[in-house]
């Protein structure tokens, strides 16, 4: 799954909700503004830790799967070896 741009669009729905909100709530333009700012940077920093923390756990899950899958590669080519050597000893 492509993440690369899920800390940019949770930044910009959060600043989208917030400029509706101050509008609707008739703040004056500069709070807006630094209201505006600080949602952005907190959503893009909370969505950026969202994406590491599914990239590392997605590298984890590889991780594992692969080792299995080695495991299992050796088992079958030893169980192969087994039947090729029964089969030349016939």
């Amino acid at each position: 799954m492509n993440r690369n741009n899920m800390p940019l669009v949770l930044m910009l729905a959060a600043g989208a909700v917030t400029c509706v909100i101050t509008y609707i709530n008739d703040y004056p333009m500069l709070n807006r503004l630094v209201t505006l700012l600080i949602v952005l940077l907190l959503f893009y920093f909370l969505g950026s830790l969202m994406k590491w923390t599914l990239d590392y756990f997605d590298s984890q899950n590889e991780k594992k799967s692969k080792e299995e899958g080695e495991v299992i590669e050796k088992d079958t080519d030893v169980g192969s070896e087994n039947k090729e050597e029964t089969g030349s000893e016939e």
